[in-house]
């Protein structure tokens, strides 16, 4: 048994993909079509796409949160695990890349349950709140602009139940975060709010080495 995490060759991330990866057809297409793109990097991996799936499906969840849609991918994985009853507000500014994920979501059958606003998401979800939807959603999942992460984590811990879940991708930021030799505004906006999340006692906090890492944090019951 090894003390720290496995380093994923590329034969053992094929072999974990080979023995744990149930992709539908609809979002192996998407993913396709989304690698032709400009931006592609953007976009999340097929595992880290079943794991929100299978957090949603775990928690029993009926509403959640999206911040960050590009073309839908995180989205159409958590809609499919939503029972019919369950609704999703989902927050992107780009009408070009979310009408790919309307597309798709079309197809899915699953338009219905998902609510998109193209707006900055900052007002979108300052909106939810104004209306008192605080505490009224099960599982949030921040990706967008990094510079606006902690602003989006705070209103997300507003709108997400205690005992609800928030999950935050990027936070390794392909390694540039322990590189002091970088020192854009997006790292050390990912640097900065891994710090704060790190000493947020609001929450149960895990960071996890999935994709470009991701920091699951469980809001604790009043």
């Amino acid at each position: 048994m090894s003390p720290q995490t496995l380093n994923l060759t590329p034969d053992l991330y094929r072999y974990l993909q080979r023995h744990s990866l149930r992709e539908p057809d609809l979002l192996r297409q998407l993913r396709q079509e989304t690698q032709t793109m400009p931006g592609a990097q953007m976009q999340i991996s097929p595992e880290q796409g079943q794991f929100m799936a299978f957090l949603v499906q775990v928690m029993g969840a009926h509403r959640t949160l999206e911040i960050g849609v590009f073309t839908g991918y995180s989205s159409l994985a958590v809609a499919l695990a939503l029972p019919p009853t369950g609704r999703m507000v989902a927050c992107d500014i780009n009408p070009e890349s979310t009408q790919i994920a309307r597309r798709y979501w079309e197809k899915a059958g699953v338009a219905h349950k998902i609510d998109l606003r193209l707006a900055p998401a900052k007002d979108t979800l300052n909106t939810l709140i104004a209306q008192g939807e605080a505490n009224h959603y099960d599982f949030a999942f921040i990706d967008a602009d990094k510079e606006n992460y902690w602003i989006y984590y705070e209103q997300c811990l507003q709108l997400v139940r205690p005992g609800g879940l928030i999950m935050v991708d990027n936070v390794l930021w392909g390694g540039a975060v322990i590189d002091a030799t970088v020192q854009d505004r997006s790292t050390q906006a990912i640097r900065q709010f891994n710090e704060k999340v790190y000493q947020d006692e609001r929450i149960t906090l895990v960071m996890l080495p999935l994709a470009d890492g991701v920091t699951l944090a469980w809001k604790r019951p009043d």
